[in-house]
């Protein structure tokens, strides 16, 4: 049965966000302030010039998108930015009651001089211990009325890049001249897995995941099979952005090819039309065995509607976006933001969106935000995990029965 599911219940539950891009979450005030401090020309250095000019609700295709990146990248070029911008991500997650966020970056993106990657992820992990250790020691949570926060950090390669990358994509391009591309690119990603679980075992960092993003197309996760493998013996967990605009095939890649416990996106997990190496007869069977495994195997797909809708012009509305036939078929869905400046967006939005234009019961609709929960990744053991969601559950339900909701 449909229930009508107040913003304001909406604000108040807590939530979590598995699929957050640093370098796309920062306050538009920050990016203006670091880019003047370090002398990095902005097209605009007011707020509603740069939103014009860069920043907008809509986007003609994705490499619009991703254009604003090439200026949050270019400032977070210090320990110093970094720490100030992961503080100001975890303060205005708490401000909209999320409790549990996993921050992507690429270490690599950000390397220059002595500045290494632990000393990178460090200053990350910093920025979001220093938030949230304030909210974690504030009255509510110590009276039980708000439960405490959690944080982990997934490192991200790329499924391809070039020298204006930065120093390091540069400098491993040029150490290799006559190296195929795709294998500068396994390297790159191979480095990065070890040092991730380096981060996590020698350093004390929460590294908790390790990811791969980037244009799919032409660009397979089979190039970086070795970082996968790397990670997987070394049981650090694992996701990987497919099926964003690519196809049931990329998604099937990360799953055998890179052992993926979640799924960045996911979004034509359903479009047989994509399918290439299978015979036509066969394409039905091949993508509904896909959907069931994942769904049997509670794989979660991070799913992030606007960033869809902005970068998709064949998905015109929520209603016409798969997560209807996600969740019809049961499948893990964890609602996310992806980049919260540049889709302009909030997890509570996005589960606004659900909300309004998807016919969702209470029930539906607390899974929905409890599978943020489930597939958390989570830098503590199983059983930590296990308390910490039974406070989430708990805090849910107080909510449920105060706003007065029934299945």
């Amino acid at each position: 049965m449909q229930a009508e599911i107040p913003q304001d219940f909406i604000s108040a539950v807590p939530k979590a966000d598995l699929h957050l891009h640093l370098d796309g979450s920062l306050r538009l005030e920050t990016l203006i302030d670091l880019a003047r401090e370090r002398h990095i020309k902005l097209p605009s250095y007011e707020v509603e010039g740069l939103k014009k000019a860069v920043y907008k609700a809509h986007y003609e295709n994705l490499g619009e998108y991703l254009e604003g990146f090439k200026y949050t990248c270019a400032v977070l070029c210090d320990e110093e930015s970094l720490e100030r911008c992961a503080c100001e991500l975890m303060e205005d997650s708490l401000a909209e009651g999320v409790r549990y966020i996993e921050v992507r970056f690429a270490p690599q993106l950000h390397l220059h001089g002595d500045l290494s990657m632990v000393r990178v992820t460090a200053a990350v992990v910093r920025g979001l211990e220093t938030a949230a250790t304030q909210h974690n020691r504030s009255p509510d949570v110590a009276a039980g009325r708000d439960v405490p926060c959690h944080f982990g950090i997934i490192c991200c390669a790329l499924r391809k890049f070039l020298p204006s990358h930065g120093p390091y994509y540069e400098g491993l391009l040029r150490a290799l001249p006559q190296t195929p591309a795709n294998e500068s690119y396994a390297i790159a990603s191979l480095e990065l897995a070890r040092a991730a679980v380096a981060m996590r075992d020698k350093h004390g960092l929460p590294v908790v995941g390790f990811d791969l993003a980037g244009e799919e197309a032409g660009y397979p996760a089979s190039y970086h099979s070795r970082a996968y493998t790397y990670a997987h013996r070394h049981f650090l967990k694992k996701t990987v952005h497919a099926g964003e605009a690519y196809g049931p095939e990329s998604i099937f890649q990360a799953i055998t090819r890179c052992h993926a416990n979640r799924i960045g996106h996911g979004t034509f997990l359903f479009a047989s039309q994509m399918v290439r190496d299978e015979q036509d007869e066969a394409v039905g069977v091949y993508v509904e065995r896909l959907a069931e495994y994942i769904a049997s195997q509670r794989i979660t797909l991070e799913v992030c509607l606007t960033s869809n809708l902005q970068t998709t012009p064949t998905i015109t509305s929520v209603g016409h976006h798969p997560i209807r036939e996600m969740l019809k078929r049961n499948i893990a869905v964890a609602i996310c933001t992806d980049n919260r400046l540049v889709s302009h967006t909030t997890v509570s939005h996005e589960l606004g969106l659900v909300a309004d234009e998807l016919e969702v019961s209470v029930h539906q609709f607390r899974n929905l935000v409890l599978a943020g929960f489930k597939g958390a990744f989570f830098a503590g053991t199983y059983n930590e995990k296990r308390t910490y969601f039974r406070k989430i559950l708990d805090r849910y339900l107080a909510l449920e029965r105060e706003f007065g909701l029934r299945e």
